[in-house]
């Protein structure tokens, strides 16, 4: 058992993530780089200052624009589409890995016939005249299908999206690219290379699929203890027994260390391959601290009681509260000085005037507001101006 303090335990996650220090991380082969890392980074549309996935790279990847990701996404192909922690972006060499994921959603489909025909004539159509969204499907695929699919959380009502959500599911399809919130699909043959497409399972069963899960859900965020938790969102079929027996076969073999933390009460464990970066937290090595914006889904914050426990600071993510139900913001970051976690802040960029607007900042209680966290501050808020091709700053409410 390797004993951490507090600060120490904050310290290994955020040298982990590459989020303290000097960056880690740069350019297009430091997306590359933390991806790989972290396994996946989760996809969400909403762009009030950025998406979640540009938010989560831009406080770890000098340099890091917008561009790099849809070109790794949609040109490089480096890069894919994927539902691992619900709607995420995974490393193309990890495909393979997710055969059971694609087997399911076939399974789901065996007995209906409609919709095999269905897939067929999409197949077809975009063969034929390449990529395209639900709304540029035929009229045959106009009205309503009953259909719930087997791994997506919302059911399929619309015809046209149903069926390309399904052959996506299966690995027929591919996201060939994105406007706004629109999702164009296009067939996977044409941008997976055939090796890794026609790839078999290297993982030999469940067992041993569900312990690399795991794994690398550890790796994601860093310490993670035995427990539910957000942060096994997407594992289906996935129960407290089976995540126990990974846990046990994990440490057996020596893929996991078991960390205690002061004042906490349950056992942590991280990677064994992580063991050098917990021993640089645990040493009286001096950090330079960063203030970054973290973004709402960001992996860092999987698990959110976790992050209470070691950060004090609860976080909950208000935009699907009434905005009478809201104490903060539709879309408040956290804000991150050195190793705590500081406040909040509103941000919107406001396209029409290229300026990043700041609405307000909620700084935690315990928070000492110096000098030295007011110009780490307005740097990082300038950077991020930078970051959403924002001329200006404004800030309100200050």
């Amino acid at each position: 058992m390797i004993n951490l303090t507090n600060e120490q335990a904050r310290r290994f996650i955020l040298l982990k993530h590459g989020l303290i220090d000097e960056y880690r991380y740069a350019g297009k082969p430091g997306v590359m780089a933390y991806v790989r890392q972290t396994g996946c980074i989760q996809f969400d549309p909403v762009d009030v200052c950025g998406k979640n996935a540009e938010l989560v790279l831009q406080s770890r990847v000098k340099g890091f624009t917008k561009a790099m990701l849809h070109s790794l996404l949609y040109e490089d192909r480096e890069l894919v589409d994927c539902f691992d922690k619900q709607l995420a972006i995974i490393p193309l060499e990890d495909w393979p890995h997710f055969e059971r994921f694609r087997q399911i959603a076939r399974d789901h489909v065996a007995d209906f016939p409609e919709m095999h025909e269905l897939m067929k004539q999409a197949g077809d159509y975009i063969n034929a005249n390449g990529a395209v969204n639900s709304a540029e499907l035929p009229p045959e695929f106009d009205g309503e299908l009953k259909w719930r699919s087997a791994v997506h959380w919302s059911p399929g009502k619309n015809k046209a999206r149903a069926v390309l959500e399904q052959m996506y599911s299966e690995g027929k399809l591919v996201i060939h690219h994105k406007k706004g919130t629109r999702k164009y699909y296009d067939l996977a043959e044409k941008h997976i290379p055939a090796d890794i497409l026609s790839a078999a399972d290297p993982l030999p069963d469940d067992s041993e699929y569900n312990k690399w899960r795991v794994l690398r859900r550890i790796g994601a965020i860093g310490l993670l203890w035995n427990r539910p938790s957000d942060a096994w969102l997407g594992f289906i079929g996935f129960n407290a027994e089976l995540r126990n027996e990974c846990f046990r076969s994990l440490l057996a073999e020596g893929l996991i260390l078991e960390v205690a933390v002061d004042g906490i009460k349950d056992t942590f464990y991280c990677r064994t391959d992580d063991k050098a970066l917990l021993e640089t937290a645990m040493s009286n090595q001096k950090l330079k601290p960063r203030c970054e914006l973290i973004a709402p889904l960001d992996c860092l914050l999987w698990d959110r009681k976790l992050i209470n426990a070691l950060f004090d600071f609860n976080y909950v993510w208000e935009i699907y509260h009434p905005p009478q139900k809201r104490k903060y913001a539709y879309y408040a970051l956290p804000i991150l000085f050195g190793d705590n976690i500081i406040g909040r802040i509103e941000v919107v960029n406001d396209r029409k005037t290229k300026t990043l607007v700041v609405r307000n900042i909620w700084y935690e209680e315990s928070t000492k507001q110096t000098k030295v966290l007011s110009t780490a501050l307005n740097k990082c808020i300038d950077r991020f101006a930078r970051f959403n091709k924002c001329d200006k700053v404004t800030m309100l409410n200050m």
